[in-house]
């Protein structure tokens, strides 16, 4: 079964909410490198995510973006009863 765009952005915002490399999120979120980006693109652009530099770049969950999520979870249990 195909999962929906929300249900990858909730995933991704859950992996992040600890910090996280590109590669982590990749694979715990099941997604290949260029759709990857395309997603972390998409959550930084929205304030959702921010985009530590150091010697790894990490990212982590915004408060926004703990919301959302916090909205998420939310939804998808009341759709699950």
């Amino acid at each position: 079964m195909k999962r929906s765009r929300d249900m990858i952005l909730s995933q991704i915002l859950d992996i992040c909410g600890r910090g996280a490399l590109k590669t982590h999120i990749a694979y715990r979120a099941n997604l290949n490198s260029n759709t990857a980006t395309r997603y972390i693109d998409l959550l930084i652009a929205n304030g959702l995510i921010n985009k530590k530099n150091g010697q790894n770049i990490v990212y982590e969950t915004t408060p926004r973006g703990q919301g959302l999520l916090v909205s998420f979870k939310k939804i998808q249990n009341e759709l699950s009863d």
